[in-house]
């Protein structure tokens, strides 16, 4: 019975994780970042610039507070959720949008090297006034506020009945992974969430977090993305919830209204694990290294999440001293025992 259920339970899981891309970076040291986001709605009327940079701004402060009490050290990442300097854009893109130089460029730099952290700044970026060039765009600052990235949201929001991309909002081309000092970021902004090309794009080059600014509050389909991906996505939203989704497709940390600001700390360097005997849930690794290792096991799942504490010694390498196999590799391994053995739709990979 034991062996029938672990051999279900792998079976089942292979249907899910036959897309994943992405890699865990079990091999490598532990890689602890703190990521803030936020929940704020900005269905208002806009009060000027010099205010709502002073608002996201006192946003941001409280982030990094929160991560002071809770981690006792500073923020890594700062995440604000779409359009969170401009608000929903007006039928004139134009007079909606603001330019990266000056102000905005200026204030966001100073929150940056303030925190010493990497900040998404979401907005309507205009881009050239002459030719109303305006994109939905995400800003990446770097820790000494420089502009890291930029990326400009390709699927735009189409109201029913229209023809209209976000009142003339430009589409942008490109899916960039933006090199920082803690892994791989992606960034996808709302409703890039129903179409596959980013995502795809952002496993591909090996992103390790995705960070998701929306107006959209929903959860099913971050899951099945981040279990697709091989990626934590962290979404920041207007209403409803803000939520980080972890590699295995659950919710690893989560607010909801009235609360307005989420502060949570993840391992880049995870493994995961399907159910075996060796592993016993989790419970064999904390018998042998302790608080060396953390992890979230979930039994309705038959898998769990596992990092280390210890610099010294990969989650990979735990995983081996006890006999398991991460549940990607495992798959991988039976995949090719069906091949051999006839089984439809196996055939060898190039």
């Amino acid at each position: 019975m034991r062996i029938h259920r672990a051999v279900r339970a792998v079976c089942i899981l292979a249907l899910s994780a036959a897309a994943a891309a992405g890699a865990s970076g079990s091999s490598q040291p532990p890689r602890k970042v703190i990521v803030g986001t936020a929940m704020q709605r900005f269905w208002v009327v806009h009060p000027g610039l010099e205010k709502r940079l002073e608002e996201l701004g006192g946003i941001i402060d409280r982030m990094a507070a929160e991560s002071q009490r809770k981690y006792g050290r500073g923020l890594d990442l700062a995440v604000l959720p779409e359009a969170a300097l401009t608000g929903e854009i007006g039928r004139d893109i134009v007079a909606g949008s603001f330019p990266l130089a000056g102000a905005v460029r200026e204030a966001f730099s100073r929150m940056a090297r303030r925190h010493k952290c990497y900040i998404v700044a979401p907005l309507y970026l205009l881009e050239d006034r002459d030719k109303r060039l305006v994109s939905n765009a995400a800003v990446l600052f770097g820790r000494e506020g420089e502009v890291a990235g930029i990326y400009r949201k390709l699927h735009l929001a189409v109201p029913a009945g229209s023809d209209s991309l976000e009142n003339g909002t430009t589409p942008g081309r490109e899916v960039p992974v933006f090199q920082c000092d803690f892994g791989k970021l992606g960034i996808q902004i709302c409703f890039d969430m129903s179409y596959e090309y980013g995502w795809k794009e952002l496993a591909r080059q090996g992103a390790d977090l995705v960070v998701w600014p929306t107006q959209s509050p929903q959860t099913s389909q971050p899951a099945f993305r981040a279990r697709q991906g091989r990626y934590y996505i962290v979404s920041s939203t207007w209403r409803n919830n803000a939520s980080i989704f972890e590699p295995t497709g659950k919710i690893a940390a989560q607010i909801r209204e009235p609360q307005q600001v989420l502060v949570e700390e993840l391992d880049l360097s995870y493994a995961i694990l399907g159910w075996s005997r060796n592993l016993a849930n989790g419970a064999a690794l904390r018998k042998r290294y302790g608080q060396r290792v953390g992890f979230r096991y979930y039994e309705d799942e038959d898998l769990g999440i596992f990092w280390s504490n210890d610099p010294a010694m990969p989650v990979g390498r735990m995983a081996e001293s006890i006999g398991v196999m991460e549940l990607d590799a495992e798959l991988r391994r039976i995949r090719e025992l069906y091949r051999r053995a006839g089984v439809p739709g196996l055939e060898p990979r190039e």
